[in-house]
């Protein structure tokens, strides 16, 4: 077990099943800008992440989401100071700490793994990283009692970490964070590790957290669900790169490729062949071929030669019963969900078809189907490049 104590981070949680629980130096309370340029990371010769761009203002909620390998944790480890930059630099507070120890950067981590000391209380959890950079105790006190109001947390200051749940021993390593007032906190998947229930609630106090705090955070997860309902700036990330940063609803109305689409939003958008069979006026005029349905239109500024495969993307719950075009497939299966309804066609493939239901089409849905949806939902990509055709 690895223990760093000497000048102080503040970082709770497992690495590597490794626990690191380090405290940082006090800090102005001024709010931070984090400025990433170029930055790069290798292992060996091995490359992952390239030369990320990337800037998050003072304040700021900022999700790092990605599939599993994407680089978001490394990314996140970077800005820590966890992991050493390869090229390119990385600013706080227009401060540069590419080269600067992660006890000096003014950052609060906490991972999904607790790491809190079984044989010490909550408030002694809490309060450890002070005291041991020689605080006062009076301050100690302060602080720890402040992080415990916010967190709900002052009926379990004398319970040690055995006798609490799961959502609450995150807390705990939550307000460990808190009490040191850093610059930047940052989180590392925090509730992966808590039931579907829980997640739902710590979320809304994460989010509530920053509201009170208005503390500049970046936060990792490879939940979109996490990232729509916690960001302020959402950064896609895939294979090191970033492929779209943007508030949660930019990136939802408005994704620049096929793997952002298909990122954000659930359930995923669904992604159809098709071939541009006209152009003119700003409008392209769109057959599907995967499917039967009639020739439909849909607005472009990009004009495409007749001829060019693409892909349509409809999301789901675009799919509406008074939309002006179609395609016929077969449902095989109906998800009921209570407020909503999906129909899945082609269920046995990688990439089945679903399809937003109402009320009364859930019910008779199973067999053959058309789906209607409104083109002006739908959205055009290239089938080669992915690349969204505007």
């Amino acid at each position: 077990m690895a223990l760093r104590c000497c000048p102080p981070l503040i970082i709770a949680g497992t690495i590597s099943d490794q626990i690191v629980i380090t405290e940082t130096h006090q800090q102005d309370k001024t709010l931070a800008d984090v400025e990433l340029s170029a930055l790069k990371k290798s292992f060996g010769k091995v490359d992952v992440i390239h030369g990320v761009d990337l800037s998050i203002n003072s304040g700021e909620f900022a999700v790092f989401v990605g599939p599993s390998g994407c680089g978001k944790s490394t990314l996140l480890r970077l800005i820590a100071g966890l992991e050493d930059a390869t090229d390119g630099t990385i600013k706080i507070d227009n401060q540069d700490v590419t080269d600067v120890e992660a006890a000096d950067r003014g950052i609060a981590m906490v991972f999904q793994s607790y790491a809190l000391y079984p044989h010490m209380t909550v408030e002694e959890n809490m309060g450890f990283g002070l005291k041991m950079t020689g605080h006062d105790a009076a301050l100690v006190n302060e602080r720890v009692q402040k992080a415990a109001r916010i967190l709900h947390l002052e009926e379990l200051l004398e319970r040690k970490p055995k006798a609490l749940s799961g959502g609450q021993r995150q807390r705990v390593a939550i307000g460990r964070s808190i009490v040191r007032e850093p610059k930047v906190f940052l989180f590392d998947e925090p509730l992966s590790n808590l039931d579907a229930e829980l997640r739902v609630r710590m979320r809304l106090e994460i989010a509530k957290l920053h509201n009170d705090l208005g503390a500049t955070m970046i936060y990792v997860t490879h939940d979109q669900v996490e990232a729509m309902t916690l960001a302020d700036k959402i950064v896609v990330l895939r294979d090191g790169r970033i492929e779209q940063t943007g508030a949660p609803m930019q990136l939802y109305n408005d994704p620049d490729n096929t793997f952002v689409g298909g990122f954000i939003g659930s359930p995923k958008m669904n992604f159809l062949n098709a071939r541009v069979t006209g152009y003119s006026g700003g409008t392209a005029s769109v057959q599907l071929t995967d499917y039967t349905g009639e020739m439909f239109q849909v607005a472009c500024e990009t004009a495409i030669r007749e001829g060019t495969e693409i892909q349509i993307g409809i999301r789901p719950e675009h799919f509406n019963p008074a939309g002006n075009a179609s395609l016929n497939t077969t449902i095989e299966v109906v998800e009921s969900l209570g407020g909503s309804s999906f129909g899945y066609a082609n269920a046995e493939s990688e990439s089945p078809l679903t399809i937003g239901l109402e009320e009364h089409q859930a019910m008779n849905a199973r067999g053959e189907f058309t789906a209607r949806f409104d083109p002006e939902r739908a959205f055009l990509f290239d089938s080669q490049s992915t690349l969204r055709i505007r």
